[in-house]
């Protein structure tokens, strides 16, 4: 039975999704993780359907066992957005799925359930990619096509904005 004034768990995948979202950016410790501009690179270089493999792969070696291997350690705080994102979604071990997505502990994930949370891992991972557009990259200046050297500017008693 839910809570008074608590909002029931949606049913429909996106409607899910967006709530869990909502949930977890109450949370200050999941709302604070944010993908490296390494891993939003390689997450753009690879593409969301190699991603999504990713994130489907790791959660069913990772945490998808009754049993995780090394439970509450296996996840990295970095080197892939996936890991990023599992921290962020409570998708690294399975105290946080139990906490969070009411998934017991002691039996395997089922596919339906890591393909659910892997689909909440693609969500995040989404949204930091538009929170984050990919910058343009600078050409690289040359000898041949360095600017000239300026004079410097004399101090004045007001300073310029900079932006």
């Amino acid at each position: 039975m839910p809570v008074e004034g608590t909002t029931p768990e949606p049913v429909e995948e996106a409607q899910w999704i967006a709530w869990m979202l909502q949930r977890l950016s109450g949370s200050p410790f999941r709302a604070k993780f944010r993908l490296a501009d390494a891993d939003r690179a390689y997450a753009r270089a690879k593409g969301r359907a190699t991603i999504y493999r990713h994130a489907h792969e790791m959660l069913r070696a990772r945490i998808g066992a009754a049993h995780p291997l090394k439970d509450g350690k296996q996840t990295p705080w970095k080197g892939h957005p996936v890991f990023t994102a599992q921290h962020a979604t409570a998708t690294c071990c399975r105290g946080c799925i139990m906490r969070w997505h009411h998934i017991p502990k002691g039996r395997a994930l089922t596919d339906a359930e890591v393909n659910r949370l892997a689909a909440l891992v693609m969500a995040w991972i989404d949204r930091d990619l538009r929170d984050h557009p990919a910058q343009p990259e600078l050409p690289i200046e040359t000898e041949k096509t360095a600017a000239p050297p300026q004079q410097k500017a004399t101090p004045t008693a007001t300073m310029e904005p900079l932006f």
